[in-house]
C-alpha cells in the first residue's frame, strides 16, 4: 500500500530579483523520513525550508500538505512580543495539561521556561523555539540549525529525542556527527538544483565527488566537441553551405548550453601564516582558581601549553570555558594562581559573539578600518599577511560577491559573518589562535578547509567548540570542564576523552570497592553478620553527585506522571483526540518506567552509602 507523503513540492520556482534560487523544483517528504538538507552557505537551504513550511510563497509551483498532517518549523529569530515568559511562548497552542511537554524539552535543552521573554538572549530564544516545536510534536519537523547555542550535553539529548521520535524531519546542521547519527537520506542544493540520495549524510562527500567528477567529464567532452565543430565551421563549410546550416545551428546550441552552465562556487581562499616563532612554552598555568559570587568556575587548575599544541575546551554552557580562555591569555585575572605567557606571542582571537564586528559598517569599511589591516593613504586596499591587496579581491577570496562589499555587515547570514571574521584574523600573521565557537553556521566545505588549515598551521591553537567531529579532527588535547570548579586534562580529541573518562570512572569505582572491602569484611566479622549481607562501599564522586540529584529527578517524574494521569482522566479524550490520547499514554508508560529505574538506582546507592 502506497504511503501518503507528508509534503510534496511540484514545479517550485523562486527568485528574489536576480538569478533563480530554484527553478522547476520537485520534492517529496515521506512519513518517518530523516533527511539532511545540505549545501553551501547562501545556496538557499533556509529559503527552501521556509518554502516547505509555507512561510515563503514561491513564484510558481505547488506546495501540498495532506489534510490532517501537522508540520512544524523552528524559527531562527522568534518574535516573543506579547509573551511574559519563554515558557508561555513555548506552550502556546498546547491543550491544558500538556505543559509537561515544554518542561521536559526545557530540561533537555537547558533553558528556563520561567525566564522573562523580554530579557532573553538570542540563544535562549532559539532554545525556546526548539522546545516549542518538540512540545507540539508535529508529524513533520523542519529544523534549521537546531544545535546552534546548544552545548554537547543538550546536543546529545536532542540526538536521542530525534532518534526515538516517530515524526519525519528535514534537518539543516553544520554538526557532521549529528547529521551522520540521525539522517537516512540527503537533499543537496547545488546551484539551484536539488538532488536527493537515499543515504544519510555519512555518504554525502563521496556522492558529491562522484557528481562533480561526472559533471567535469561531461563538460570536457562538450568543450572538445565544440572545439572540433568550430574548426569544421571555419575550414569545411564553404563546399556544402546549404546542407551544413543544421550542423551550424547545432554548434550554436552547444555553445549556448555551455554558456548557460553555472560554474561551481570554489572554496574560500583561506590561509594562515604563522608569525615569528614563539617560545617552546606558550602558556604555563599553576593553581588557577576563579569564582563569581557563589558559583565556582575553577579550583586548583594546572596546565602547560607548548608550541604547536591544539587544545580543545569542552563542557556545558555556562561552565566557564570562555572565562578560562581569558585567564590563560591574560585578558582576565584569576582569583588565585599564576599564568605565565611565553615569549614572542602574536595572538589572534575568533570570538563566539562576533563582538569585534560592527554590524552598522559595510564589509568594505569593516576591513579597511581594521587597525591591523589598514594600508596608509589607501582606502581601497588592505594589508594581507604583509602584502597590500584590493578590498574586493580579498573579499572574493572568502566567497563574497562584489555587490556585497557596500552592504552592511548586519545584513550577512551567520555563516557569512563567521567567514568575514576569519578573513580579518587570517589577514595578519599569528602564532597563537584563540577560536571560541568557530564552527557555528559554517558550511561543510568551509569547515573542511578550516580543519585542513589548522592542521598545517605552525602555531598553537586554543579551541572552544561543541562540534564533536571538529574536535576529533583538530585537537590533540581536550580539557573537560565538568562544573563545581573541576577541569580535567585528557590526551586526544572528543572520542579519546569519552573513552578515557569511561575508563577512569570504572577504575575509580573498582578502586573504591577494593579499598572498602577489608573494612567491610572486618565489620561483618565483628558484628557476626551472616554471609552474603551487602556491605557498604565508598561511592565515587560521580556516584555521590548522582545520589544527591536523584531525589529531584524522582520528584520531577512523579509530577509529570501526575499531570499525565490527570490529562488521561478525561473520559472524552480518546474519542475527541485519539492521537493525543495515544501519545500521552506512551509518555505515561515511559515516565513510569523511568521512575521505577530511578527509585531502584537511588535505593542501591543509598544502601552502599550506608
Amino acid at each position: 500500500m502506497a504511503r501518503i507523503p507528508l509534503l510534496q513540492l511540484s514545479g517550485i520556482s523562486l527568485t528574489f530579483g536576480g538569478d533563480p534560487i530554484f527553478d522547476g523544483l520537485d520534492l517529496v517528504v515521506q512519513p518517518s523520513d530523516r533527511v539532511a538538507l545540505v549545501g553551501r552557505n547562501g545556496s538557499g537551504k533556509s529559503t527552501l525550508m521556509k518554502v516547505m513550511a509555507g512561510l515563503i510563497e514561491p513564484d510558481a509551483g505547488l506546495r501540498v500538505v495532506p489534510p490532517g498532517v501537522t508540520t512544524g518549523y523552528m524559527e531562527q529569530e522568534p518574535v516573543l512580543t506579547g509573551y511574559a515568559t519563554l515558557g508561555d511562548y513555548a506552550a502556546e497552542g498546547l491543550d491544558a495539561g500538556e505543559d509537561w511537554r515544554v518542561e521536559a524539552a526545557a530540561e533537555g535543552l537547558k533553558f528556563r521556561p520561567e525566564a522573562e521573554a523580554s530579557k532573553a538572549s538570542g540563544g535562549e530564544r532559539r532554545r525556546a523555539a526548539l522546545a516549542r516545536l518538540l512540545a507540539h510534536a508535529p508529524e513533520l519537523m523542519l529544523l534549521d540549525e537546531p544545535t546552534n547555542h546548544l552545548d554537547i550535553e543538550a546536543i546529545a539529548w536532542l540526538e536521542k529525542f530525534l532518534t526515538e521520535t516517530r515524526a519525519g524531519y528535514v534537518l539543516i546542521s553544520h554538526d557532521r556527527a549529528f547529521l551522520r547519527a540521525l539522517t537516512k537520506a540527503t537533499l543537496w542544493i547545488d546551484r539551484g538544483q536539488v538532488r536527493r540520495q537515499e543515504r544519510g549524510f555519512s555518504g554525502f562527500e563521496d556522492w558529491r565527488e562522484e557528481v562533480w567528477s561526472a559533471e567535469d567529464d561531461a563538460r570536457h567532452k562538450l568543450d572538445r566537441k565544440i572545439k572540433a565543430e568550430a574548426r569544421w565551421a571555419v575550414e569545411g563549410i564553404s563546399a556544402r553551405r546549404k546542407r551544413n546550416q543544421g550542423r551550424l545551428r547545432a554548434l550554436q546550441d552547444m555553445k549556448a548550453d555551455r554558456a548557460s552552465q553555472i560554474r561551481r562556487q570554489g572554496t574560500a581562499a583561506m590561509a594562515l601564516e604563522s608569525g615569528g616563532t614563539s617560545g617552546k612554552m606558550v602558556i604555563e598555568a599553576k593553581g588557577l582558581a576563579k569564582r563569581y559570587d557563589d558559583k565556582v568556575i575553577l579550583t586548583g587548575f594546572d596546565l602547560r601549553v607548548q608550541r604547536g599544541d591544539r587544545v580543545a575546551f569542552v563542557g556545558p554552557n555556562g561552565v566557564g570555558k570562555t572565562t578560562l580562555l581569558k585567564m590563560l591569555t591574560g585578558e582576565e585575572a584569576p582569583d588565585a594562581g599564576t599564568v605565565k605567557l611565553g615569549t614572542n606571542l602574536d595572538i589572534a582571537v575568533f570570538d563566539q559573539a562576533r563582538a569585534t564586528l560592527d554590524l552598522s559598517m559595510t564589509l568594505w569599511d569593516g576591513l579597511v578600518n581594521d587597525p591591523d589591516m589598514r594600508v596608509s593613504g589607501r582606502a581601497d586596499q588592505v594589508m594581507v599577511r604583509g602584502q597590500p591587496k584590493h578590498v574586493i579581491a580579498y573579499l572574493k577570496d572568502f566567497l563574497f560577491d562584489e555587490s556585497q562589499a557596500r552592504a552592511p555587515i548586519g545584513s550577512l547570514s551567520g555563516g557569512e559573518r563567521a567567514r568575514l571574521l576569519l578573513a580579518r584574523i587570517m589577514a595578519r600573521p599569528s602564532n597563537l589562535l584563540i577560536l571560541d565557537e568557530p564552527t557555528n553556521d559554517l558550511d561543510v566545505e568551509t569547515l573542511d578547509l578550516l580543519q585542513d588549515i589548522l592542521g598545517e598551521y605552525d602555531g598553537t591553537v586554543l579551541l572552544v567548540s561543541h562540534d564533536r567531529d571538529f574536535i576529533d579532527r583538530v585537537a590533540n588535547t581536550t580539557i573537560a570542564m565538568e562544573g563545581d570548579g573541576r577541569a580535567t586534562v585528557y590526551a586526544g580529541g572528543w572520542t579519546d576523552y569519552q573513552s578515557q573518562r569511561a575508563e577512569r570512572l570504572t577504575s575509580d569505582g573498582a578502586e573504591a570497592a577494593q579499598a572498602a572491602a577489608p573494612a567491610a569484611r572486618a565489620a561483618v566479622k565483628a558484628s557476626d553478620k551472616p554471609a552474603g549481607k551487602a556491605s557498604s562501599a565508598a561511592l565515587s564522586f560521580t556516584e555521590k553527585h548522582r545520589l544527591e540529584s536523584l531525589p529531584g529527578v524522582i520528584a520531577k517524574l512523579e509530577a509529570e506522571i501526575a499531570k499525565l494521569t490527570e490529562f488521561l482522566a478525561d473520559p472524552t479524550l480518546f474519542a475527541s483526540s485519539p492521537a493525543k490520547f495515544n501519545k500521552a499514554s506512551e509518555a505515561l508508560v515511559e515516565r513510569q518506567q523511568q521512575l521505577a529505574a530511578a527509585e531502584e538506582e537511588w535505593m542501591g546507592l543509598e544502601e552502599r552509602a550506608g
